[in-house]
């Protein structure tokens, strides 16, 4: 059972900052794979809706002539994942999203409400951070736009204001050209699971020389909010791509991250795979620009 109280639809992204001025205790939808779910178990009865699924500018991807890549927040998981420019451009964001749930959560949960959920589980929270993902926000006071480390607050925590809408995720060409990336999600069932720890690694390096140019490395599940390791990155920098460079990659994790203990995992478990995932999702990035190999992956890992 439902307990709806009152249901508006919007179809531009100026009807809905009207709208929710109008009804300032209703709640956005789009997909509706957290909030229903939250209504039908009591957690937001009696709560009104404002429909987003219709405007249509949050469900297109498109490239601005600087090369920014505008990921409209309505698009769907299944639909970023099949985009022809998240194909070519950042392919690592549609390896993530299709990880999450399963193929009826992808086709109509939304990359918004993912990110505004403030789960530290998001699937695609990691490769948006390390992807240096600005966010675009609309309200009745403009746009700004929030770095998705300012945007994250703490657990379901995020800084949306009342009145407020993500419109979209904004990735920048200088922060993808030239990149390539790999997201690992670990869980007990894959995708039908939320993660119990998940990295996100996006890098570039040169190929004749073996030299690591850049580097950006984002857990899930490894704190409070999803977490960009900046000290492990500027350490590893400029460095040649030798095993060395992933043997301390893997301590300097175990290191750094904070996760919990919890049903799912303990937080000695978690360090333990936290060092593992990163340092195979760091040498599998590397293997998307041609450096490395199967074998040196299995040798990495312990496998060869």
């Amino acid at each position: 059972m439902y307990d709806i109280t009152g249901y508006y639809q919007a179809n531009t992204i100026e009807e809905a900052i009207r709208l929710m001025e109008e009804h300032p205790e209703a709640r956005l939808i789009s997909g509706g794979s957290d909030v229903l779910i939250k209504i039908r178990e009591g957690k937001m009865a009696g709560t009104s809706l404002i429909g987003i699924r219709g405007i249509k500018e949050l469900s297109e991807i498109t490239i601005s002539p600087d090369g920014t890549l505008w990921v409209g927040a309505g698009m769907t998981f299944s639909h970023i994942t099949a985009h022809p420019l998240i194909q070519e451009l950042i392919p690592v964001l549609g390896e993530a999203v299709d990880q999450v749930g399963g193929p009826q959560v992808r086709n109509i949960g939304t990359i918004g409400g993912n990110i505004c959920n403030g789960a530290v589980s998001a699937d695609s929270a990691p490769t948006c951070f390390s992807l240096n993902a600005r966010l675009r926000i609309a309200g009745k006071d403009g746009i700004r736009i929030s770095s998705m480390e300012e945007f994250y607050l703490g657990p379901g925590k995020v800084d949306l204001k009342p009145g407020e809408i993500l419109t979209h995720i904004l990735v920048p060409k200088e922060d993808y050209e030239g990149y390539t990336g790999h997201y690992i999600k670990y869980s007990m069932r894959n995708a039908m699971d939320i993660a119990t720890l998940g990295c996100s690694v996006v890098c570039k390096a040169e190929k004749e020389s073996q030299i690591l140019e850049d580097v950006r490395i984002t857990f899930g599940v490894a704190a409070p909010v999803p977490i960009r390791l900046h000290s492990i990155e500027e350490e590893l920098k400029g460095r040649k791509i030798e095993e060395a460079l992933f043997r301390d990659l893997e301590n300097l994790v175990r290191e750094e991250i904070n996760p919990r203990n919890s049903w799912r995992a303990s937080k000695a478990f978690r360090l333990q795979i936290g060092g593992e995932i990163a340092k195979r999702a760091f040498y599998i990035a590397l293997m998307k620009q041609g450096i490395g190999s199967e074998e040196g992956l299995k040798k990495i890992c312990g496998e060869a």
